[in-house]
């Protein structure tokens, strides 16, 4: 069952032409194929979104590009679970297959980052468009259905891993392993964006002490669940073919605790004025966590970026055809230009305010070849489609 899950997230999409039946076919059974990893596409553009808002939001050539981007995401998003749904419904068999599988189970944590993606948008850009009340209603629904399927994840899919799951001795830690982890993390620093619209007093203060919880629980399971990854990799086996994209999200954690941290800090003030004597003192120790864990972590991004980049350069020159995972170039680098801004807004620094807006242009090309090629493959029938 790997090596067919496998060959799936691997299949390199290479323009055959197909024969009207062929073609009759593959429209009939679209639906089968529609994997979770789908909504990685909903998760790489929305990030583009907020990436820019948090770069340069007072720039009203930005807000209006990051504006038209959270819609595109938001009809993705639409479009890809009423998909998933349909696939469901019309392939039950198929479905549970695919969600039995040791591989493809990882990428169901992508549908709560894509629901948690579009409502930090809707918040941040689509406000113009919805109006403030509207904007955080949607959000905070969006928060709620994604945080509660993102612990699911986060629980059931390790608790899988340990107890159904085959023992294979080609089944070894994965990039993909952080998948159903990470949404915790994504919920902490959305959430972020929702505590000063949380009524004040206790339920501001529990509401803020709820989103440091989701990001001590993410970013423990994604330390521990990175370091295995890294382990294997240093042992020789890197993702080589379709699959060396996959080695970017090993980014999203560090970036994505970076941007929660700075962000929950900023919050800190408006959620514990006046609530103790010690408010202030607890407030400045969160923003000084922040910053310091920002900081540290940020050493290790490098690291992991450059890694990165050498593995994808390294596959390039030898075969690397387009297939989903590209889309794992796009989120792990979004985290890291909402990780680095946030840090730039926390110590008013040019540095990071240079290194994020130069890492944004290095997202939206990345994010334009990737949705371009994604678009040219369910046009001409190529997605989705089974190995």
């Amino acid at each position: 069952m790997l090596g067919t899950m496998t060959e799936i997230l691997d299949r390199p999409l290479t323009p055959d032409v197909p024969s009207s039946g062929s073609s009759g076919r593959r429209r009939a059974e679209a639906f089968a194929h529609i994997t979770p990893n789908w909504f990685a596409a909903v998760m790489g553009t929305g990030i583009v979104a907020t990436s820019a808002i948090s770069v340069a939001g007072d720039v009203p050539a930005v807000r209006g590009f990051a504006t038209a981007i959270w819609l595109l995401a938001a009809v993705l998003l639409v479009v890809i679970a009423a998909a998933f749904g349909v696939h469901w419904v019309r392939h039950p068999a198929q479905a549970r297959h695919y969600a039995a599988d040791p591989v493809m189970v990882q990428f169901y944590g992508a549908i709560p980052m894509a629901l948690l993606t579009v409502g930090a948008g809707t918040i941040t850009v689509g406000v113009s468009l919805l109006g403030s009340d509207a904007g955080v209603v949607v959000d905070a629904a969006l928060w709620s259905v994604g945080t509660l399927l993102g612990l699911g994840t986060a629980i059931a899919v390790p608790f899988l891993m340990m107890t159904r799951h085959r023992r294979r001795s080609d089944l070894v830690a994965l990039p993909a392993w952080l998948m159903p982890v990470v949404p915790p993390m994504v919920s902490a620093t959305t959430g972020a964006l929702l505590v000063d619209h949380v009524p004040a007093g206790q339920w501001r203060v529990s509401f803020l002490l709820l989103c440091y919880l989701l990001f001590g629980l993410s970013l423990f399971l994604g330390l521990i669940t990175l370091s295995m990854i890294y382990g294997r990799l240093v042992h020789g086996t890197v993702p080589t073919g379709c699959a060396a994209p996959t080695i970017w999200i090993t980014l999203g954690v560090i970036g994505q605790s970076i941007t929660a941290a700075n962000s929950l800090a900023a919050h800190a003030d408006s959620a514990l004025a006046g609530y103790t004597s010690e408010s202030h003192t607890i407030a400045t120790g969160l923003r000084i966590f922040g910053v310091g864990y920002g900081v540290a972590a940020t050493g290790l991004g490098v690291v992991m970026f450059a890694l990165a980049t050498a593995v994808t350069v390294h596959n390039i020159r030898r075969s690397m055809p387009f297939a989903l995972t590209w889309w794992s170039f796009t989120f792990p680098i979004g985290t890291c230009v909402t990780g680095l801004a946030a840090l730039a807004t926390a110590l008013d620094v040019t540095m990071f305010r240079v290194a994020a807006a130069m890492l944004l242009v290095v997202l939206v090309a990345a994010w334009t070849t990737v949705f371009t090629r994604t678009a040219a493959a369910v046009l001409d029938g190529r997605l989705p489609a089974a190995a």
